[in-house]
């Protein structure tokens, strides 16, 4: 096992003053009531800053107007548009937005005078979520052009006449369809046209006709709609369900995009593959379908016959006369996510989730890539994903990117990797991911010189890996996921011996999402919830070998379960409208409960450390006695910077680590014995 030793010159580069005064045993931090010596003076919580945890240019969208392809960022703050020009290979503008966190959509008005940004943002309220950059003047910052009433937008088109139409979700009711009219800078609310839907992803507009696309995502199945798409005539201002029966059965329609006198229609699948349909503007009810490869198709970009777009695989090319979808020849890297198809001299553009765009000749495959870091992208520390520590060194999560960074002398490498690694742990200096969305687990092993691979895979729809732990009895990685369209979850296995893996298809039943698991004495502990704060939230005790059920117990706390940790003989859990629980395992029952909402809110972590029981949310990171259960704060105000979830990991030296804004940060406490 390594040793977390930070050298003196380490501690200058990452944390400064404070931090060099943490790593000499002065306390950097808030002071602790524990001590491991009884009768001897409380040792203070030491807090040392090793910097930022993920720094990279990452982005979420792209859109060729001209010769200048526009990339909009991605949890970077603030949110930005940059401006790559294709022929000098160079950044030549950026702008910035004053609400959000990344931009999924850009559009542009058919002159390619203005360019629409639209954000995601974390909470719904009075802010703009529509902006408007001047191409003119690349100099001028892009400016509001109002808000839609649903919190996040994920699609805009704009018609020919100029007025834009823009989709989303996220505010806890179903979407509309919004319109921005840029002669009186009106944002109106056209309708809503399935109250089942649960996000809208797509929308295309011709003067006359605005097609809208939606369905269930993160919804976890339930009554929520599959895929739906509705023609709204604007005369009539009426909608009209056009959903091409073959699309009906997946959960939503992905992307929509006007080609001549078609529109362009992908589904996101989920049990079975996605497809493309060519509808008849005109005559909706007319139209072709082909199946796709994959579960994704996006991003439309059409060259002749050819309407190439991406899966989670690379790209495909859907032939508009033959009605049949082909793979394009392909000879470079891996391209990852792809957030843009465009079209430029016969080539394609394909804006990569890993930092770069690719030029491809779609006949040959031939491709040229640019780091658009290199370019001149501004790159930032990134709002964190999983976390986890070992060896001497600690991995954070990002998108499309793990960090590396050595405790010995604080250098940071950035790995490419596929989707998020939502949470991860190190066993015997080997690191193990559960990778979003439906990457399976993967590995890295920093003495073998080898890349980061995936070394098990499960079914697609269980995409949203969550909580990783390890079985020491069994020798087994743990990973708990959740289906985000189909209801539900599983239990993924691996056994780094053998390279097996297992999996366990909805533990607690066909509803509740499996998002915390835990392990002791060779049994997991799962921990479930529904996809909202209410209950129930259960606990399931199973066999993770053979995935027999032994036990179960629903707390009764009316919320789904956040986290879980074992100590002793008393499991730990936390639901997610903040109160402790604690089941005696000799006993199966339920022992304790608290309110500790004073420091924890929604999702929150729990790791055993130092034979404490430590948790994390939002806010603090906090402990338990594990005597008397009660609740002790460690780090005030630490307002971690987590894109999807606070986390908390320790190291075989009993050091923690969380994130304290966007910097990692290392905690070492001393737990009363």
């Amino acid at each position: 096992m390594g040793i977390s030793n930070i050298s003196r010159r380490a501690v200058l580069q990452v944390g400064g003053a404070a931090s060099l005064a943490a790593a000499f045993g002065l306390a950097a931090g808030h002071p602790a009531s524990a001590s491991t010596v009884p009768g001897t003076k409380p040792k203070a919580t030491e807090v040392l800053d090793l910097g930022p945890g993920v720094v990279q240019f990452s982005l979420m969208s792209g859109l060729l107007v001209g010769e200048t392809l526009y990339i909009g960022s991605r949890n970077l703050d603030p949110v930005r548009v940059v401006a790559f020009h294709v022929p000098s290979g160079k950044v030549t503008g950026v702008t910035e937005l004053e609400n959000g966190y990344a931009i999924q959509t850009l559009a542009a008005d058919a002159s390619g005078h203005y360019l629409y940004a639209g954000v995601l943002q974390n909470a719904t309220g009075p802010k703009p979520n529509l902006f408007r950059w001047d191409l003119s003047n690349l100099s001028a910052k892009a400016t509001p052009a109002g808000r839609i009433g649903d919190r996040d937008v994920r699609d805009m088109s704009v018609a020919p006449n100029g007025r834009l139409y823009a989709v989303g979700g996220g505010s806890g009711t179903a979407p509309a369809l919004w319109e921005y009219d840029p002669a009186t800078g009106a944002v109106s609310n056209l309708g809503v046209p399935d109250a089942g839907a649960t996000l809208a992803r797509a929308v295309a507009a011709t003067d006359s006709t605005i097609f809208f696309g939606a369905g269930s995502t993160l919804g976890g199945g339930g009554s929520a709609s599959r895929a739906c798409l509705y023609a709204y005539n604007h005369a009539a201002k009426t909608f009209t369900n056009v959903t091409p029966a073959e699309m009906v059965a997946d959960p939503s329609i992905r992307d929509l995009a006007i080609v001549g006198d078609k529109v362009l229609v992908s589904s996101a699948a989920s049990t079975s593959t996605s497809k493309i349909a060519a509808v008849s503007v005109a005559n909706p009810s007319s139209y072709a379908v082909a199946a796709s490869v994959g579960k994704t198709a996006k991003n439309f970009a059409a060259i002749g016959d050819k309407v190439y777009f991406a899966n989670e695989a690379g790209l495909l090319a859907y032939s508009l006369t033959g009605n049949k979808v082909s793979s394009v020849p392909y000879q470079g890297p891996f391209l990852g996510e792809i957030w843009g198809v465009d079209a430029l001299n016969g080539k394609l553009l394909v804006t990569s989730a890993f930092g770069f765009v690719a030029e491809i000749d779609p006949v040959s495959g031939t491709c040229k890539t640019t780091d658009l870091g290199e370019a001149g992208a501004p790159s930032d520390a990134q709002e964190a994903m999983g976390l986890a520590a070992g060896g001497g060194l600690v991995y954070v999560g990002g998108n499309g990117v793990i960090s590396r960074r050595s405790l010995k002398d604080g250098q940071v490498t950035n790995m490419t990797v596929p989707g998020e690694a939502k949470d991860a742990v190190v066993v015997d200096q080997v690191l193990y991911t559960g990778q979003y969305s439906s990457q399976g687990i993967w590995s890295y092993d920093s003495r073998s010189g080898q890349p980061i691979s995936q070394v098990a895979k499960f079914p697609s729809e269980q995409n949203r890996p969550l909580d990783v732990h390890w079985d020491e009895v069994n020798k087994l990685v743990l990973v708990c996921a959740q289906a985000d369209t189909e209801g539900g979850g599983s239990l993924w296995t691996y056994d780094p011996a053998t390279g097996k893996s297992g999996f366990f298809l909805n533990p607690m039943d066909k509803v509740q999402l499996v998002r915390a698991v835990t392990a002791h004495d060779g049994v997991a502990y799962l921990g479930g919830g529904r996809p909202g704060t209410e209950g129930p939230g259960t606990v399931v005790a199973m066999n993770p070998v053979t995935g027999k059920e032994l036990w179960r117990l629903d707390p009764g706390l009316g919320a789904g379960i956040s986290a879980l940790a074992v100590q002793g003989k008393y499991l730990y859990g936390i639901v997610r409208t903040g109160r402790l629980f604690v089941i005696d395992l000799s006993r199966r029952v339920m022992v304790h409960q608290a309110d500790i909402s004073s420091v924890c809110t929604g999702f929150a972590a729990l790791v055993t450390n130092r034979g404490a029981v430590y948790g994390v949310s939002d806010t603090d990171v906090f402990r338990f006695d594990p005597k008397t259960f009660e609740l002790a704060t460690v780090v005030a105000d630490i307002n971690g910077g987590w894109y999807s979830g606070s986390h908390i990991t320790n190291d075989e030296n009993g050091y923690l680590y969380t994130m304290r804004g966007r910097n990692v940060v290392r905690i070492n406490d001393h737990p009363r014995r």
